[in-house]
């Protein structure tokens, strides 16, 4: 099964419009089959401000979210620019508000970050869209992740996407714990895949051979960028080669059709294997000997294995040095 490909564009456009667009272009132009969004309106994530040493203290976060969000008639026009383009749209919400805006635009999923895999009020509201759903396991207990499938299904939707995540920005790729995507796959039997905050495709390379069909990277204009993720996150040179090698992973990891030895290698074998030949001038009418034969490249009529079969068998005509022995040569 193809590997689905999503290329996580999340707040990287810093409230321009103009920007998300080009991120879509980056998305497409890379190869992937997705380009996601996070819908973040910060009044259902954060609160606005603090209480410290009894008075209130505004919430910087809370601020620099608002001043780069995206407004919902511009996730319309990403949603269509996304079809325009003939790449998928989704996007993460964070709340029921975000929720309701982006199910009105029939996203190809809907995604939700490991921060709420334990939020099932706001899980099993989405599930009830009908839609696929793809839930984030970073921070999470095996406990914790089987609460969260069991309530989705509950609420009637079964069409759920596991995602593999260590909530590290960025994560080394000895930290992964990419073991623990076998634990999802028998656990819950539901497809599993990667949200990768490495910083190259190694992690992608190994999930891929261990069986995920869906891969999440992030991706930005320019990583220099004033932002939350654009500091982790691939600019369009990098997202474009790590894409190559998803599909070059997948690729090797399927089992091939047709003969198991190619064309390509069936040519390299000429060169590399071994064939038998006449060692020295040899006489119409002698007993083959295993002095008498040179088992050296390049490949011959016989293979080494042959040899057996033809000593102590009579020559039938009289055979140069170095000639190539078949079974013609020999009285059998």
């Amino acid at each position: 099964m193809k590997v689905y490909a999503i290329a996580e564009a999340g707040t990287n456009h810093n409230g321009s419009l103009e920007r998300a667009l080009r991120l879509v272009e980056v998305a497409k132009q890379s190869g992937a089959d997705s380009v996601k969004f996070q819908m973040i309106i910060p009044e259902g994530l954060y609160l606005p401000s603090f209480i410290k040493d009894g008075r209130y203290v505004e919430n910087t976060v809370f601020q620099k979210r608002k001043r780069m969000m995206l407004q919902p008639e511009d996730f319309q026009r990403i949603s269509q620019y996304s079809s325009e383009q003939g790449i998928d749209f989704g996007c993460s919400v964070f709340d029921s508000k975000g929720l309701q805006i982006l199910a009105r635009l029939q996203p190809a999923y809907i995604k939700f970050a490991s921060c709420d895999l334990n939020n099932s009020r706001l899980l099993t509201e989405a599930a009830q869209f009908g839609r696929k759903m793809i839930i984030s396991t970073g921070m999470s207990t095996l406990g914790e992740i089987e609460r969260a499938v069991m309530d989705i299904i509950a609420a009637g939707n079964k069409d759920l996407v596991l995602m593999h995540c260590i909530s590290v920005y960025p994560a080394e790729t000895a930290r992964m714990n990419l073991a623990f995507i076998r634990t999802l796959q028998s656990a819950f039997g539901l497809p599993v895949g990667l949200s990768d905050h490495t910083e190259h495709s190694l992690a992608a390379a190994i999930a891929i051979g261990m069986g995920i069909t869906y891969i999440e990277k992030h991706i930005t204009l320019n990583r220099s960028d004033e932002g939350f993720d654009h500091a982790y996150a691939m600019e369009p040179k990098e997202i474009a080669q790590y894409f190559l090698d998803v599909r070059q992973s997948e690729q090797a990891c399927q089992l091939q059709v047709g003969e198991k030895v190619s064309a390509v290698e069936r040519e390299v074998r000429k060169r590399a294997r071994r064939g038998l030949y006449a060692a020295k001038d040899l006489a119409e009418d002698s007993i083959l000997t295993e002095a008498d034969v040179l088992v050296v490249r390049p490949e011959g009529a016989l293979q080494p294995n042959d040899l057996p079969l033809l000593l102590g068998k009579r020559i039938r005509r009289t055979l140069r040095r170095f000639e190539e022995l078949s079974l013609d040569c020999f009285e059998l």
